[in-house]
């Protein structure tokens, strides 16, 4: 008598289809294709599979039947598709058991080779040339000759051959074949290709090098080989090298820490290791560029500005009081500074033009990719000048510091790197008024964030006005604010005392980068415009009182660098212009 078969029970209200299910009437499974998993189909008299659903009952009253409440068989159809899903689920389950007996082989035989690596060693040929220490970015053919041609050595000093040096980098890239590993170095000066071969490839450390690893590397300098490309078109052909710190590997490996398509806050997170990167190192690099091209500019102007570093801890005022830190200063209130504005003017009467390179804060709960809590303000106040004056002056700087930068081909091939397209501006910048643009902006329907066209008196939004800079797309003076919209200390224009004798200076892509005007030079005038604003003067009585003791016109702007190297070096965002961006709800690392 044959055996009875053996019943496997599917529910799909009640059944769970992990370990708690064992496919009983009691403990039924929740879905026929777990089932198969679980207890398959085979060619002889397999299991039957039985389902219930609860549906509506068939009758009413006393005697009615859960219409779902008797097991009954598997349909022919639901039987086959769930076979054919379970014959895909075996063929995937195979090859990844065949995958991992491939990769647990490959493991096995790559820590065989390690243990090997282990016992080979290493040492420096007595019989060199002394090896002379240089800088990866080192190219005087005075110091370093490079061997050209070929030879059946790999290292071969015999004369007319290539110096050998010492150097020492990070790797940066890494590339290891069969019999041979090509590996480029960085040390922040350069970029140095450098070439294993022979028992340098069966060391351990070679066969263990990561990603940033420190290393000193001993070899003779060549030629690159025609058709062939590394920096500067040549490498190093090493003889011997040693690990100095080793770099995490694995899951803590910097390309998996750091990976391109990472989500920015993770990136933010982990900016001391971003900084390591080309395109941000180079960034940083620009900067410090930009960074002395103003200084040099500054000192080459006529009359020269005088650079001095105002305060950041201060008790008054410059931008509104909504945007200010503030802190407790030994008891009193005090705030991080929004601008050194205010303390470049005290300075004038006795030093000239003068400017600041220093930190500015504001506490503006903004995300958008211009903005910063922290940002590094150049800033300038120039005495007995005119609104023509100071737009002329404005002009001048933002081109000389460009050319001075470009001129240094290092700079300029970094720039090209970041943003192939950039070019340096002509003068003169385009002049508009704000009412023109008012115009400008309602003929072309670019409306408010409330999708209302603009009037008068409106304060641009940051979209509207980057969309006509682009638009526009060359750099704009945008001139002549109204007085209800911008700062105080803003002189009127003696013509229409409606607006004030304001610029915006806006760039492509970015926007605005420098703000400036002519400053208020009356006392009465002045002393109007803290009534207008409701602000208190008596904390701003050394600021009033260069309007008592020979009052002069003058004015002055503030430029943000961050905004400016967006603009230069192509970036999306001003975060990715400084070290370690501060903005809202970020202060780390």
């Amino acid at each position: 008598m044959a055996a009875p078969v053996k019943s496997v029970h599917i529910d799909e209200e009640a059944g769970q289809d992990d370990t708690s299910a064992d496919g009983s009437d009691a403990r039924p499974y929740n879905t026929l294709r777990f089932a198969f998993t679980q207890q398959p189909p085979t060619e002889k008299e397999g299991p039957q599979y039985l389902t219930r659903k609860k549906e509506s009952s068939t009758e009413d009253g006393p005697n009615a039947v859960e219409a779902g409440s008797q097991w009954v068989p598997v349909t022919n159809s639901a039987l086959k598709k769930a076979k054919k899903l379970f014959e895909q689920h075996q063929k995937k389950q195979a090859k990844s058991h065949e995958l991992a007996l491939h990769e647990k082989k490959e493991a096995e035989e790559r820590q065989q080779a390690l243990e090997v690596a282990k016992e080979v060693k290493i040492s420096q040929d007595p019989k060199l040339p002394k090896a002379i220490k240089i800088r990866l970015n080192e190219k005087n053919p005075a110091a370093v000759k490079l061997r050209s041609g070929e030879s059946m050595k790999d290292v071969d000093y015999s004369d007319g051959r290539g110096t050998r040096v010492r150097v020492t980098g990070r790797v940066h890239r890494l590339r290891p074949q069969k019999d041979v590993i090509f590996l480029t170095l960085q040390d922040g000066y350069g970029f140095l290709q450098c070439v294993l071969t022979g028992q340098l490839t069966k060391t351990y450390d070679a066969m263990t090098l990561t990603l940033e690893t420190s290393i000193e590397m001993y070899g003779e300098m060549w030629e690159v080989p025609p058709k062939q490309h590394a920096p500067d078109d040549r490498e190093l052909h090493a003889d011997y090298f040693e690990v100095i710190g080793k770099a995490a590997g694995d899951k803590e490996a910097i390309s998996t820490r750091v990976a391109a398509n990472a989500d920015p806050q993770t990136l933010l997170d982990n900016r001391h290791l971003v900084l390591r990167g080309e395109n941000s190192s180079s960034v940083i690099k620009v900067r410090a560029a930009v960074l002395r091209a103003f200084r040099q500019t500054y000192e080459e102007t006529t009359p020269t500005c005088l650079e001095v570093t105002p305060p950041s801890m201060v008790q008054t005022q410059v931008e509104g009081g909504s945007t200010l830190f503030e802190f407790n200063y030994y008891g009193e209130k005090a705030y991080l500074t929004q601008s050194s504005q205010l303390y470049l003017e005290t300075c004038l009467a006795s030093l000239g033009n003068v400017f600041c390179v220093a930190p500015s804060f504001r506490a503006e709960k903004s995300l958008t990719r211009r903005h910063l809590s922290e940002y590094t303000h150049i800033e300038a106040e120039l005495d007995f000048i005119t609104f023509e004056d100071l737009l002329a002056h404005l002009e001048l700087v933002v081109c000389r510091v460009v050319e001075i930068a470009l001129a240094n081909p290092q700079i300029a091939q970094l720039v090209r790197n970041l943003n192939p397209s950039f070019e340096v501006p002509q003068r003169p910048f385009k002049r508009m008024r704000y009412s023109e643009a008012i115009d400008w902006l309602r003929e072309h329907d670019i409306r408010t964030e409330d999708g209302e066209l603009h009037v008068f008196g409106d304060d641009i939004a940051e979209a509207a006005e980057r969309k006509m800079t682009d638009i526009i797309n060359r750099p704009i003076f945008l001139t002549h604010f109204p007085v209800e919209i911008k700062a105080f200390y803003m002189k009127k224009d003696p013509a229409d005392t409606r607006v004030t004798e304001s610029v915006d200076c806006l760039m492509p892509g970015v926007g605005e980068i420098i703000g400036g005007s002519m400053r208020v030079d009356d006392y009465d005038e002045l002393i109007a415009a803290y009534k207008r604003v409701g602000i208190d003067p008596a904390p701003y009585y050394w600021y009033t009182d260069q309007r008592k003791y020979g009052t002069s016109p003058h004015g002055g702007y503030g430029l943000g660098l961050e905004r400016l190297l967006a603009w230069i070096c192509g970036r999306y965002t001003v975060r990715e212009c400084c070290l370690y961006p501060r903005f809202m709800n970020r202060c780390t690392p």
